[in-house]
């Protein structure tokens, strides 16, 4: 059974001024193409996903992972990001 999501009040104005739909950010955080610690430092942590729904664009979470749930902080389409070969 996976964790459950915590949205933090950023987390939600975002996504809604960004128009991202909630679905896509649950199965980035879930199940991401691939992940890499945040240069912020450990805990937090981005994960990555490729959105068919958006034209292929990449979202970018970024969520700190606890014992007992998942930290959602930001979301964005990363029009830097670049599948990791």
């Amino acid at each position: 059974m996976s964790k459950p999501l915590h949205f933090t009040a950023h987390s939600q104005t975002v996504i809604v001024e960004r128009q991202i739909d909630r679905t896509w950010v649950e199965r980035t955080v879930h199940e991401p193409d691939w992940r890499e610690l945040d240069p912020s430092g450990p805990p937090t942590e981005r994960r990555y996903r490729r959105i068919p729904e958006c034209g292929g664009r990449i979202l970018r979470v970024i969520c700190l992972e606890t014992d007992t749930e998942i930290r959602i902080i930001t979301a964005f389409l990363d029009r830097k990001a670049r599948i990791p070969q």
